[in-house]
């Protein structure tokens, strides 16, 4: 059940409302109160230093990711071209951008509420009035036209709650913003490893081609000795199992570095072309080093936690504004204008006419209504403050993993060289033990399998080592200080467009 006063006050009445102050005044007090909590900042649920196994590199030339392009960061020029081609086509980053630019119309809306919406218009009406009906108890035809300028259900806002709704909406459009450039940051973070992951199984399968063509070769010279006699029949079915398994291995690489071109293909959203031979994976030179600084740094530079805290700045405003709602509204409808009973004298002199309705609406019942959204609002407040913690803590792991990562596959790939180094060699003596007739073949055949599973391992081992890097980029915010820096110029050129236009 709601209350509503509603005087009105036509031509004639109280002349001091004709002034342009009320209007001034009823501005004034719009706004001047608000019922949404304070705000604070939920203490940080994270250690002040990184984990003890999460070593991080001391070099004293490594860069702030947040402050340093991704263009300077990877060195690669096919990777920059493939990156600023996904910068401009994927439909990931266009989505995030279009969701921007809807939140932005949606606070533009809501901010309009706070000033009233001034209309023109005009009417024309004419009627007959039967004779039981009229006052003199004869039938009347009349006629009215109005022109007016005004509004219609401006509401004061004493209490805050339009101005909270504008805050909430405002803060949703910084979030969406914060959103498109963590998006930016994850698709830049996608190409490269996607591309490093190209890199490595290129040089799988080429490490795996080569192997064929060698085993293809001892195949042929097996076969011809066996078909003279000089070797048996197990030495050959032990040869062309050899074949058969590095067969199959290159199969399988091939259909994977398919299954990836495919990935990139869709990350980049449009045609793409590379080079058929690039050099092998280089570990020390792809990327420049990195400083984690301190994990508080992530609160300012990573971009899913600052639209964590826009969404829950959001939601402490939309507190303010269920709360608002316990409270009477205050609505004006005003006009000002001309009418007259004949269209010629409608703008004669005398004709002036002006409405002013003030209506004031109580609420007194309604069922738990106005209870329930409140609670709702606060709700959604704790939910808030659970996802922005949560954002800081899967900021916080993300980066911890890529710096043990980055560590432990330094020290793997050490060994795995070493590993690599010590099959060739075994290889070697093998194979020169078996034509000295000191070992059987199936000594050759374990080393040579061994020696491919090394291989392998080892481009493996150097391309996780280059998407850790990559992982700690993108985990530091790569790049979002720049990222800003380009919003803010494509903002003012666009307000630049608009001026002029």
């Amino acid at each position: 059940m709601v209350y509503t006063i509603k005087p009105v006050l036509s031509t004639g009445t109280a002349t001091w409302l004709q002034r342009p102050t009320v209007l001034l005044a009823a501005l004034a007090l719009s706004g001047c109160m608000s019922l949404a909590p304070d705000y604070e900042v939920p203490p940080s649920p994270i250690p002040a230093q990184w984990p003890v196994d999460a070593q991080s590199d001391q070099n004293l030339n490594a860069s702030i990711a947040a402050s340093l392009p991704w263009q300077s960061y990877f060195t690669d020029p096919q990777l920059q071209q493939l990156i600023q081609v996904a910068l401009e086509n994927n439909r990931d980053l266009r989505l995030a951008i279009l969701r921007m630019e809807e939140a932005q119309a949606a606070f533009r809306i809501q901010r309009a509420d706070q000033l009233p919406t001034v209309t023109v218009g005009g009417q024309g009406a004419r009627g007959r009035v039967p004779a039981d009906l009229s006052p003199t108890g004869q039938s009347r035809v009349g006629s009215e036209y109005r022109a007016e300028v005004g509004f219609n259900s401006w509401e004061i806002d004493l209490w805050g709650r339009v101005r909270n709704l504008k805050d909430a909406a405002l803060q949703r459009w910084l979030a969406t913003e914060a959103a498109q450039q963590a998006v930016r940051v994850a698709l830049i973070a996608q190409v490269a490893d996607g591309y490093f992951q190209l890199r490595g199984l290129d040089e799988r399968e080429a490490l795996a081609k080569r192997t064929v063509e060698t085993r293809e070769k001892s195949y042929r010279i097996f076969k011809r000795r066996y078909e003279e006699g000089a070797t048996s029949r197990l030495d050959l079915t032990q040869v062309e199992t050899l074949l058969h398994q590095a067969q199959a291995l290159h199969v399988s690489l091939q259909q994977a570095r398919a299954a990836q071109w495919h990935a990139l293909y869709q990350l980049v959203g449009t045609d793409i072309s590379l080079p058929e031979s690039l050099p092998p994976l280089d570990t020390q030179h792809a990327m420049v080093a990195l400083t984690p600084g301190l994990p508080s740094d992530l609160l300012l530079n990573r971009p899913d936690i600052m639209a964590a805290e826009h969404q829950l700045q959001a939601a402490n405003a939309d507190i303010g504004a269920a709360r608002a709602a316990f409270l009477p509204r205050i609505a004006l409808t005003s006009s000002v204008g001309t009418a007259s009973a004949e269209l010629d004298d409608l703008f004669s002199s005398g004709s002036r006419a002006w409405t002013f309705v003030p209506v004031i609406s109580l609420p007194i019942f309604d069922t738990g209504r106005r209870q329930a959204n409140l609670d709702i609002a606060e709700v959604r407040h704790s939910m808030q403050v659970a996802e922005y913690e949560k954002a800081i803590q899967t900021a916080f792991r993300e980066v911890s993993d890529a710096l043990s990562a980055q560590y432990w596959l330094g020290e793997q790939l050490i060994i795995q060289r070493n590993a690599q180094q010590a099959q060739a060699e075994r290889a070697r003596l093998a194979q020169l033990r078996y034509d000295n007739g000191s070992a059987a073949y199936l000594e050759v055949l374990d080393a040579e399998r061994d020696l491919l599973a090394a291989g392998q391992q080892l481009v493996q081992v150097r391309y996780e080592l280059l998407a850790s890097q990559v992982s700690l980029y993108a985990a530091l915010g790569g790049g979002t200080q720049q990222s800003k820096e380009e919003a803010k110029a494509a903002s003012a050129s666009e307000n630049v467009a608009s001026q002029r236009e």
